[in-house]
């Protein structure tokens, strides 16, 4: 599999650069990796944008696999090969990058006073406190829903638990899979507990975790993840089996009337199906009143590469690529959350996604659990896939997630 990797980078790499060097195609053609393959267009359109305004810079896009591409980016980096400039997911997969010297630090040489230190806390390697990383953008956890099914259920967007499973039921009767998503792709396990839960756990008990005072064997969490065994009924028939982007087209296709995913999706749905009429809420609270909590992270950011032989350039894209007039353009185009000061939302959906946001807590093994290894999110997802499966239970997965962490993270070893 290595080698296949090794290979795959050496080609991407000599397809875009040639035999001029790293970056050099042409004299100012800077070279662009990203795992984003469905946002070529609206890239192209950004550096498009960016070429007007800086005569002689072109950028030429390159995507990957995405469960790949971390693989081959560092493969090629590790080789000397590798893009000018590279879209990098955020803490622990920004350090396993950052870490080695792959990237170039960014202190003093672009202007990020228009991001709030959360988000470049994200980009920032822990080991010298030095930003490697121009933040890309915020993401939410959320529910969708087909409005048109709900309709013609005669079901009413739920607030709290009790009546979401009763909408789930309406839904399940009227012949209508109530919940798309599946359980076999492992990472998807981790988004629907952080979607569709974490109005049970809170900031009260993130609070309590990164103090050290509270760890996953916690009531409070244990009980969020007892709620999700109860939705079992209502996910497709053979849910074990359902992947990633079977999930996808059975929302999109209006087979399911609910999708637990990222705001990411939106404009993908939009795209796909321009005539499906979807809307979005938060978790559903626990009881009438209590709040209703978002799980929020950033994911990722724009990086200077040290294998790059056009540091100017790419730092000119990098200086762009931290002002409002990129953040309009990443909302307008892509549909996502900007972290800059002065981006407008002016579509209804991404508003009300930032409104969510001052409701939030973080999507937790993410931000506070993925920079070692075993890595929380694994745990978490492989334990939470056989509870689903009828393998585990929920105080057996908030075990096995505790004790997998307390191999590095000294206060869960008491």
């Amino acid at each position: 599999m290595r080698t296949t990797l090794v290979a795959a980078a050496t080609l991407a790499a000599t397809s875009i650069t040639g035999t001029a060097g790293i970056g050099m195609a042409s004299a100012q053609e800077l070279t662009f990796w990203t795992w984003r393959q469905e946002d070529r267009a609206a890239y192209e359109e950004i550096f498009a944008a960016f070429s007007e305004a800086n005569p002689g810079i072109t950028v030429a896009f390159e995507a990957f696999e995405p469960t790949q591409y971390q693989t081959i980016l560092s493969t090629a980096l590790a080789g000397g090969a590798g893009p000018d400039i590279a879209h990098v997911r955020a803490y622990g997969n920004l350090e396993a990058i950052a870490g080695p010297g792959y990237l170039r630090a960014l202190d003093g040489l672009v202007d990020v006073s228009g991001f709030s230190e959360l988000a470049l806390s994200a980009e920032t390697l822990r080991a010298d406190g030095q930003i490697y990383a121009v933040p890309f953008a915020s993401q939410t956890l959320v529910i969708y829903y087909n409005t048109a099914l709900f309709a013609e259920a005669g079901v009413e967007p739920p607030e709290t638990w009790e009546q979401f499973i009763a909408a789930c039921q309406a839904l399940a009767d009227a012949g209508i899979f109530p919940i798309a998503n599946g359980t076999a792709d492992a990472w998807q396990n981790e988004i629907m507990v952080g979607t569709l839960v974490p109005s049970f756990y809170g900031t009260d008990f993130e609070a309590d975790l990164v103090a050290g005072t509270a760890d996953f064997t916690d009531p409070r969490y244990v009980e969020a993840l007892a709620r999700l065994e109860e939705l079992k009924p209502f996910l497709p028939d053979g849910f074990t089996g359902i992947d990633y982007s079977t999930a996808q087209q059975l929302f999109i296709n209006e087979q399911a009337a609910m999708f637990a995913g990222g705001t990411w999706e939106i404009a993908n749905f939009r795209s796909q199906n321009p005539d499906l009429a979807f809307e979005i809420m938060p978790s559903p609270a626990p009881e009438a009143g209590a709040d209703r909590y978002v799980s929020t992270f950033f994911d990722g950011g724009f990086a200077l590469t040290s294998v790059s032989e056009q540091e100017e350039a790419g730092l000119a894209l990098l200086n762009y690529m931290a002002t409002p007039d990129f953040g309009n353009q990443l909302v307008s185009l892509l549909g996502n959350i900007s972290p800059i000061e002065g981006v407008e939302f002016t579509d209804p959906m991404i508003a009300e996604v930032a409104a969510l946001n001052q409701t939030a807590v973080s999507y937790l093994m993410l931000v506070h659990f993925r920079y070692e290894e075993p890595s929380g999110s694994v745990l978490l997802q492989q334990a939470v896939q056989r509870m689903m499966a009828g393998e585990a239970t929920p105080e057996e997965v908030g075990r096995n997630v505790t004790e997998g962490i307390a191999t590095y993270h000294a206060p869960f070893q008491n």
